[in-house]
């Protein structure tokens, strides 16, 4: 192992830097696949450093390689960069000034982080073999820009990969903290959407009208007990219905009833079934009261699953640069959905939580990923800067 604690020496030094491009990011933030203020930050940054870079032609992705001119492992690095669409209501000083869109998932320190990470890299570039590929990926929220930056040959010009690997920052867990997992870490998550298909009518005689209001409820209802009833207890699945809507008025009986949601489980096995169940039980139920169900299913993200060896790898690293007691392995997976997943199922690789939990703030108070209220520890980041490259020093050292 390297001597992690001048990494982090390092990454205090360039902390002020660092800090002022996650604000800058942070104030200008861009939802989806095409950021064209955020990919310019990352090219100016990128612009001082010898690295070669290519940009994406369906998105605002940025791939810059460092080559160390010696045989050897190529190591990945991955920050997504997009926001949400929300208000933000922190009050901080660098809100955002979009009034739509927040950086609620931490996205802007993910870039701000790997762009210091690649000055430091960079600064050791002689004292390293192979590659470093810091990947800065758009649409992470839902837009499957992880998709797009391989379906557009990411990991062709790369090279084979030897480990890639991931921060995602959570104020969920302490502030400078690392928590990963070995195996699945993350769910797969699909939307669904249901049309109920019944007949209008007046609200005073329901009996010449077919209700698709009653109907929906009653899918719902039938939802949650597929779910414990269909799904094993060991294998576990999360289904839930975000809206139901459905008419105009008081006194007017409507045609059609809407059901949106999501559906998200630990292996490919119940992901499968929840899929054909949802169906299965949406169109059941409707067709027992006469009426019709249309179910699409959007396919989203899959499981993210952290290679065995490589999850180990970086727990080790992570211990040699905060220590034991800031470590944590997490006992079972966290419901929530990752792009990074389409990238783990191609190479070898590991997610890890940074934790980035605000100084003073209660662990059962703290304002979590995609509220309007989400801040963190800044000084967390020069963890974050710190970790990403000692992962790839550790991998790569002559």
């Amino acid at each position: 192992m390297a001597n992690y604690d001048d990494l982090l020496h390092e990454a205090r030094e360039i902390h002020d830097d660092v800090v002022a491009m996650r604000r800058r990011i942070h104030s200008h933030p861009e939802v989806g696949l095409h950021l064209p203020v955020t990919q310019g930050v990352v090219l100016e940054c990128l612009a001082q450093l010898p690295v070669t870079v290519s940009l994406g032609s369906t998105l605002s992705s940025v791939t810059a390689i460092l080559d160390s001119g010696h045989p050897g492992p190529t190591v990945l690095l991955r920050g997504d960069m997009d926001a949400l669409p929300m208000h933000e209501d922190t009050g901080l000083d660098f809100a955002s000034e979009i009034d739509t869109t927040m950086h609620a998932c931490g996205h802007d320190t993910h870039v701000a982080m790997l762009a210091g990470s690649a000055k430091l890299l960079c600064a050791r570039r002689e004292q390293l073999t192979g590659k470093v590929v810091f990947m800065f990926q758009p649409g992470e929220e839902g837009h499957h820009g992880a998709r797009f930056m391989l379906d557009e040959g990411m990991l062709a010009a790369t090279g084979p990969v030897d480990l890639a690997f991931a921060i995602h920052q959570s104020p969920n867990f302490p502030s400078g903290s690392v928590a990963t997992r070995a195996g699945t870490l993350l769910a797969s998550a699909d939307d669904f959407v249901i049309t109920v298909k019944g007949k209008g009518g007046h609200a005073s005689m329901p009996h010449q009208a077919l209700d698709p209001i009653p109907i929906a409820c009653e899918i719902v209802m039938a939802i949650q007990s597929m779910v414990t009833r269909r799904l094993d207890v060991f294998d576990p699945g999360v289904v839930t219905v975000g809206r139901v809507s459905s008419g105009s008025t008081s006194n007017v009986i409507p045609e059609v009833a809407e059901i949106e949601g999501t559906m998200r489980s630990v292996s490919p096995r119940t992901r499968e079934l929840l899929q054909r169940q949802i169906v299965q039980v949406a169109e059941g139920v409707a067709a027992a009261h006469g009426a019709l169900a249309d179910v699409h299913v959007e396919i989203g993200f899959p499981v993210t699953v952290n290679d065995n060896a490589s999850s180990l790898y970086i727990q080790e690293v992570a211990r040699e640069l905060v220590g034991d007691k800031s470590v944590f392995t997490l006992d079972s997976p966290i419901m929530g959905a990752e792009d990074f997943s389409y990238v783990l199922e191609q190479v070898p690789g590991a997610m890890a939580f940074l934790g980035t939990r605000p100084p003073g703030v209660a662990a059962n108070a703290v304002a979590p990923n995609h509220s309007n209220r989400m801040m963190l520890d800044e000084d967390a980041m020069d963890v974050g800067v710190a970790l990403y490259s000692a992962v790839a020093v550790a991998r790569c050292s002559s």
